[in-house]
């Protein structure tokens, strides 16, 4: 025990002997220093454990009371460097074990500073500045004691070169500093020693409990692990995060806020403001930190070779011990202790990654923020922006929506990789520096390879993205081709036309597949280049440092250049994609977010191209011509703005007065300036001579100018719907009144229709969610303008999308009752004449100018032509009956089906194994963190087995020699050092041997991931296409389109381009690791203890994150879309929102969206960072117990070749275990997409299979026998047809009629046997057609559908897809349509070009294609499906005549829209319910006057 006392056991001299003066005793003077600890260790302890021992829970919750103290961050900085120095003394202390004194005061000195900053956190947290001075007194008395040290030391001669000298001096240094804090604080709040201490609030964000987001708030150990992440990371596992847990961003984040500063910014710069600069200006200063923190990273990370060097070099060398008083070492003998370099190589790892994780995460920070300001400042724009813009496609809405979803995103990862594009650089040059100090020439040899390789690599990055583009265009034209496929999927099974049109878009598929096989070579050849360059770098420079010096190099110089090379092909690799994507973000602001800052001309700025004229003279010094020349292009795009103007409304002048609670209408032709003029009184257009006034009062003439003007309720021809719900589109932001508000629907005729949404006025309309149909829109937005409480009411042909019913409807409930009652004043633009007799004031307009105005009365006596032509326009009965019913009828059985749907399989994601009930927590749980290795397996097995084990085999053979090219260097540096050694030419064979077949080994296996993930993406895709196109049609009634499509698309995207080098990174990442760990375990298998604590703490860190991660990412998915949505509904709906004068609303909304978008993207990145530092910081201690275990075991004659192999092999770990994390996290996301379309691939498809023989021209006569027929859409679903019998003779005209979901459409599917016949039969010429094949019995049977469908092609492609007929025949064919001569007008006649869904033919020639397309196939049976439905009188009497002439010998079944159509039928079928009420001749049943067929035509007439 003697040995261990405190002053040492000194026989010569008595250690404990004062004589020449207590001072004079270095072991008094160290017990001395022991003081100042033991007295803050009494003091704080009761404090600490008694008072805040209870409130630990409450800190965490209540972050109300979180105050920072004046030199807040300098306080732990400058207290982590204390415990460092302290390390740093103790380890100097403990050379000489027998010498207490000169640890243990250091011991409680680091005991003692730990204690200090949990006190100082404790007090800041519960805002006690009074406790804070028992600091104070600590730092005063450990500076005197540690002072009167240090003067001692002086005083004896000990000087700079002895390393107990430096120490001490710094500690006099840091405890001054601390000091001088601590006064600062006192200063400052006046806690103590002044008479009126100062009261502070904490932050305003910290008082509101909403911030959830602390990061600016918390301490600086908090900020630097992310630990306030914990609880909600952990919170997840239990409970999904939903947007409610991430609570609202800090003020200093919000888009607002941002905005403002970057305005600011671009505002105070007087001459030519320039984007970049207000960018610096504004979000400069973040960026610097940033880099700073950066370059301490980068040169921190060169620490782990050189101290692998160092502790390869003095693994055997001891240092020697003096024992006399006490031992002083110079600081070099310090360095030279190889547990000293393995404790400051752990300590340089977890700064360097702390201080990159704090680059990354500033960088994010600032670019959201930035982004934020974009955005906001792109909104205000949008805002101004004239209608004019728009209309003339100056700016479009997929402009708009590129700018906010690519270029602000473009310039946020821009800003991302700022600090690399300075960093890397000095990196590289610091790296080849050490590097040559290593290994001389032959270093720069090797570095000069990886040198030549980066432009090869930097081609192949270009080359990449160029792939990437033409992929894109082939999926594009893929993506179309398959939406046309399915919104036709109804006419390609009547037709059987499926497998035509499925191998178009196999061909486009092909051609796709061809560019993705370029994309996948050029993704390997990417990847092979970053894993073969180190392998040739290396060979170059060991075998040329063998040929040049005729020496090896030693274990040291080996593999601290080793471990050089590692950190040098990263920058390289990285350095230019990040030039790339650099430039592409700066091309990115100039061209696009320059665009928005000047070229776009406002609403309130109309004559912005002159001042682009005058702008353009000032730049005339610059040169003549070029002046001229912009000068007259100026001068020409201010004729054109104006002679545009002109066109519109040339001459409107209108000097008419509307008084309060009058109805004028506005009517003319289309084209006449109706609606012009509604938007010139809105100031929508320019305004050239002339004014608006709105009076604010009838009596007083006090007329105020445009800007002053009221609200205007606004309803536009074209419905604007927001993507909200049916209740928010009404209301619009105005405060709820259940009266007002039911008033309004029931004048809107609404109720029938929200009745059927599944949540009544609380189901979500617009861009997502049930499509409605035009009617429904245009009464909403009609409805809209009613609620709105404003004077006037401006109505743009508010009838256009309505039959005669509602219209009536509206106008006597809506606008006479509702509108009148309010005594609003209304403008109404229509072309229902038949209104005009309610009118107060008309107005007729001609070509921009008014023709007439007046009352009805005034025109009749004025204007008798005009009057005279109103009334034979009047007199045409409106005959669109049934079109709001038919609305209703798509609406109710979309809805019917799509319930019937979700009963059968509630929930898509609990399939399976998830189906029992007890749905508790913890399987919950279990399932979230539950890696879906199923639908892995599905993946890879689709890739092909082949490919697999290809891929499985050449990874490990690819690890296993590269572990041996290593391990070989390590024999080779270690042997020949004794006379037994054997020459270089024994090992450099082998050497280069093993590093070609790794750089072989490398190509291979980047080649089979990605073909395998080719392999898998085609028959995904194959499969995927044959399921969905040969499903049952009542698939695709219950399926949304958008749900099918984003299979093929955005699912697809992710199989083809993200799976494969996601599933590369991580086997490679997983097996780097897992060699890594092998190699140390050879090395020293005593780690292998320490490994079972650190794999625990791994595994539970993984579980934690990726849980986290998918919820987080998925809120970041979800809040995007939003804030798209109100980017792209504000331009639509710009007239809307300024006319009712709610921009600041939207702009508000806008903000809330954009935060809401940034919140959870913060959040995502926080979580990232929270994951690195941990795996970080466990891969920091992989190399701490790695380095103490082999220098433990340095001791049993193991070779230093070997303990840097292993060293080298740990430092690896650090940077590859957050890798396996993130990717294991991220394809856990995109198996989502595999798992989606596997859940397509069970769909059953109908039966195609069916071989029995047909006769080759059955149906010869086109005899029907319907027997007892039931049918329905669903096995869960009710009969829609119950016992139908009926007798149709051969050539027989039969027309079928009743209301709406009487069954009449669905007795047509049952010809073609597209719903289920679960009774009863249907006889064609003697054959059930349920016995047929489906493919034999559509495509002998004809149908035209009541929407007519045409495909993108030629002409001859709609008509006849399967090439089987003769030109002849097809002219023939268009003869009897007559649509022979136009089409013959057409350039190319046959092979003119039919744009996506015909819309280069107008509806009625649309549906004459059809017919004639019916007329080609020559089936003896035809059925029309309501055919004239949405077409006109003149193309319906075509159709009529055709049907009787052209198939007078064949069987036509009729489904009438229009009974008047079916009067000269042979026999009439009237429905009911899914029964057949009459059925007989017409003329029989029209004898039956109350019959049901009698009323029908009495309707009609």
């Amino acid at each position: 025990m003697a040995g261990l006392s405190f002053c040492g056991n000194n026989v010569t001299k008595n250690a404990y002997s004062v004589d020449t003066g207590m001072l004079n005793n270095g072991c008094f003077v160290d017990a001395l220093n022991l003081v100042p600890h033991v007295f803050l260790l009494f003091i704080t302890f009761p404090i600490l454990f008694i008072g805040w021992g209870s409130q630990s829970s409450k800190v965490q919750i209540h972050h109300n009371t979180w105050l920072h103290f004046p030199g807040h961050n300098l306080r732990w900085i400058l207290t982590f460097t204390l415990l460092f120095v302290h390390v740093c003394e103790i380890a100097e202390g403990i050379m000489d074990t027998n010498h207490l004194h000169l640890f243990m005061p250091a011991f409680m000195g680091f005991i003692a500073a730990t204690t200090s900053v949990v006190y100082y956190h404790n007090i800041e947290t519960s805002n006690f500045p009074k406790l804070l001075l028992a600091l104070f007194i600590y730092w005063v008395l450990a500076f005197i004691t540690k002072s009167i040290k240090l003067w001692k030391f002086a005083e004896y001669g000990v000087g700079v070169l002895h390393l107990r000298f430096c120490i001490t001096a710094l500690l006099v240094v840091l405890y001054g500093l601390l000091m001088a804090v601590e006064i600062n604080v006192i200063r400052v709040r006046r806690y103590v020693f002044f008479a009126n201490p100062q009261k502070v609030k904490p932050p305003e964000d910290l008082q509101d409990l909403g911030v959830r987001f602390l990061q600016p708030f918390v301490n600086l150990l908090s900020k630097a692990t992310y630990w306030w992440m914990n609880p909600l990371i952990i919170g997840a596992h239990k409970r999904p995060i939903e947007l409610k847990k991430i609570g609202k961003l800090p003020i200093a984040m919000r888009a607002l806020t941002n905005y403002l500063k970057l305005k600011d910014a671009y505002e105070d710069q007087r001459k030519a403001p320039s984007i970049w600069r207000s960018m610096y200006r504004a979000f400069g200063r973040p960026i610097l930190l940033s880099s700073t923190f950066r370059y301490l990273a980068d040169l921190l990370g060169f620490a782990g070779p050189l101290c692998i060097y160092g502790i390869v070099e003095h693994l055997n060398k001891k240092p020697p011990i003096t024992l006399l008083l006490v031992y002083f070492m110079s600081s070099n003998e310090l360095l030279q202790n190889t547990s000293v370099l393995a404790v400051l190589l752990f300590l340089a790892l977890v700064l360097q990654r702390t201080f990159l994780q704090a680059s990354y995460y500033v960088t994010i920070e600032t670019g959201i923020n930035l982004r934020g300001a974009l955005l906001a400042m792109i909104y205000n724009k949008i805002l101004r922006l004239s209608t004019s813009n728009m209309s003339m496609g100056e700016m479009t809405l997929g402009q708009i929506n590129n700018l906010v979803a690519i270029e602000t995103n473009q310039l946020m990862w821009f800003l991302f990789l700022c600090p690399n594009l300075w960093a890397m650089p000095v990196q590289i040059v610091m790296g080849v520096i050490l590097l040559y100090y290593l290994l001389g020439t032959s270093a720069l040899i090797g570095a000069s390879v990886i040198v030549l390789l980066a432009p090869v690599q930097y081609l192949i990055a270009t080359k990449l993205a160029d792939t990437q583009k033409s992929t894109l265009d082939q999926s594009t034209e893929r993506l179309k081709k398959t939406t046309e496929i399915l919104k036709g999927i109804k006419l390609l099974k009547l037709y059987a036309w499926e497998n035509i049109f499925c191998d178009s878009v196999e061909d486009t598929r092909g051609k796709e597949l061809t560019s993705l096989r370029t994309f996948a070579l050029y993704t390997s050849m990417s990847i092979f280049m970053n894993a073969a360059i180190p392998i040739a770098a290396v060979l170059v420079t060991f075998v040329s440092h063998a040929l040049i010096n005729k020496s090896k190099p030693s274990s040291s110089e080996a593999f601290a250049a080793l471990a050089l090379f590692h950190i040098l092909v990263t920058p390289l690799f990285l350095l230019s994609t990040v030039v790339r994507f650099a430039v592409k973000a700066m091309v990115s602001v100039f061209l696009s977010l320059y665009s928005v800052f000047l070229s776009l001309y406002s609403v309130f700025i109309p004559l912005y191209s002159v001042f682009l004229s005058l702008y353009s003279v000032f730049l005339s010094l610059y040169s003549v011509f070029l002046s001229l020349y912009s000068v007259f292009l100026s001068l020409y795009s201010v004729f054109l703005s104006l002679y545009s103007v002109f066109l519109s409304l040339y001459s409107v002048f209108l000097s008419c007065v509307w008084s309060p609670g009058q109805l004028t209408m506005i009517v003319g032709q289309v084209g006449c300036g109706k609606s012009s003029l509604l938007l010139a009184m809105l100031g929508e257009m320019q305004t050239l001579s002339g004014k608006v006034y709105w009076r604010t009062l009838p009596s007083p003439p006090s007329s105020l100018p445009l800007k002053n003007r009221y609200s205007v309720g606004y309803a536009t021809q074209k419905s604007w719907l927001l993507n909200a719900t049916v209740e928010d589109n009404i209301t619009f932001g105005s405060p709820f009144n259940k009266q007002r508000y039911k008033t309004v629907i029931d004048a809107c005729s609404l109720q029938p229709d929200v009745d059927l949404l599944p949540f009544g006025d609380q189901t979500e309309i617009g861009e997502r969610g049930i499509n409605l149909s035009g009617g429904q829109r245009q009464r909403i937005c009609v409805a809209r303008a009613l609620y709105q409480n404003t004077n006037i009411v401006f109505l743009d042909d508010p009838f256009s999308a309505l039959d005669i019913h509602l219209s009536d409807h509206l106008m006597q409930e809506g606008i006479l009752k509702f509108l009148q009652d309010d005594k609003r004043t209304v403008v109404l633009v229509t072309h229902k004449l038949q209104y005009l007799i309610h009118a107060d004031w008309i107005i007729a307009m001609k070509d921009g100018s008014v023709l007439r105005e007046g009352t009805l009365k005034d025109i009749q006596t004025h204007d008798v032509e005009l009057y005279e032509h109103w009334k034979t326009l009047m007199n045409r009965q409106d005959q669109e009956l049934e079109k709001t019913a038919l609305e209703r009828k798509t609406l109710r059985r979309a809805f019917y089906s799509r319930e019937a749907k979700n009963q059968v399989d509630d929930d898509e994601e609990e399939e399976e194994e998830e189906e029992e009930e007890d749905d508790n927590m913890s399987t919950t749980t279990s399932r979230r963190s539950k890696i879906p290795w199923r639908v892995c397996w599905q993946y890879l097995s689709s890739g092909g087995f082949l490919m697999v084990f290809l891929m499985v085999f050449s990874k490990l053979l690819k690890h296993s020699v590269m572990v041996a090219i290593d391990y070989w260097l390590a024999e080779w540096t270690a042997n020949g050092d004794g006379p037994a050694g054997l020459p270089d030419s024994y090992y450099v064979p082998v050497f280069i041997i093993l590093c070609g077949a790794g750089i072989a080994l490398c190509l291979i296996t980047s080649l089979t991931v990605e073909f395998l993930g080719l392999s898998a993406a085609t028959n995904l895709h194959h499969n995927l296409l044959n399921k969905i196109i040969h499903a049952p049609i009542r698939f695709f009634d219950v399926t949304p389109l958008g749900q099918i499509l984003n299979r093929f698309s955005a699912d697809t995207n992710i199989i083809d381009q993200h799976i494969p080098p996601t599933l590369e990174s991580l086997t490679r990442s997983t097996l780097l690791c897992l060699s890594a760990i092998g190699v140390i375990a050879f090395v020293t298998p005593s780690f292998l203890i320490a490994l079972i604590p650190l794999a625990v703490s791994f595994y539970f860190i993984q579980k934690y994150f990726r849980v986290a991660s998918k919820d987080l990412q998925d809120l970041d998915d979800s809040t995007q879309l939003p804030l798209l949505c109100h980017f792209s509904e504000t331009a639509e709906g710009l007239t809307t929102i300024r006319a009712f004068r709610h921009e600041s609303r939207f702009k508000q909304k806008m903000l809330e969206l954009t935060d809401t978008n940034n919140t959870a993207y913060l959040f995502l990145s926080a979580a990232n960072r929270w994951l690195e530092v941990r795996t970080d910081y466990l891969g920091a201690v992989i190399v701490l117990t790695a380095a103490v275990a082999s220098i433990w075991s340095s001791g049993k004659n193991l070779p230093s070749s070997m303990v840097g192999l292993g060293l080298t092999y740990a430092l690896t770990v650090t940077n590859y275990l957050n890798w396996v994390v993130r990717n294991l996290a991220d394809l856990e996301v995109q198996m989502a997409a595999v798992k989606k379309v596997n859940s397509f691939l069970s769909t059953e498809s109908e039966n195609y299979e069916d071989t029995t023989q047909v006769p080759e021209d059955w149906p010869q006569h086109g005899e029907i026998k319907i027997q007892d027929l039931c049918v329905r859409y669903d096995p869960l679903l009710k009969p829609v047809l119950k016992h139908v019998n009926a007798y149709i003779n051969p050539g027989q005209k039969v027309g079928i009629c009743g209301r709406t979901g009487s069954g009449k459409s669905s007795l047509s599917l049952a010809f073609f046997n597209m719903v289920d016949v679960f009774e009863g039969r249907i006889i064609i010429d003697g054959i059930d057609i349920c016995k047929l094949p489906l493919q034999t019995l559509r495509s002998r049977l004809s149908i035209i559908l009541q929407d007519p469908v045409l495909f993108s092609g030629s002409i001859r492609f709609n008509l006849d897809p399967e090439r089987t007929c003769t030109d002849d025949r097809l002219w023939e064919a268009l003869e009897i349509a007559q649509l022979k001569n136009m089409v013959k007008a057409l350039s190319g006649g046959l092979d003119a070009v039919v744009t996506e869904g015909g819309e280069n033919f107008s509806v009625g020639q649309r549906q004459l294609f059809c017919l004639a397309r019916a007329f080609v196939r020559k089936s003896s049976i035809l059925i029309m499906d309501e055919a004239t439905a949405s077409i006109d009188m003149a193309t319906e009497n075509v159709l009529q005549k055709v049907v009787m002439t052209a198939f007078a010998d064949r069987t036509v079944v009729t489904i009438a829209h229009r009974v008047h159509t079916i009067l000269e039928a042979d026999l009439v079928i009237v429905m009911k319910r899914g029964n057949i009420l009459e059925i007989d001749k017409p003329e029989t049943l029209l004898e039956n006057e109350d019959g049901m067929f009698a009323s029908f035509v009495r309707a009609d007439m």
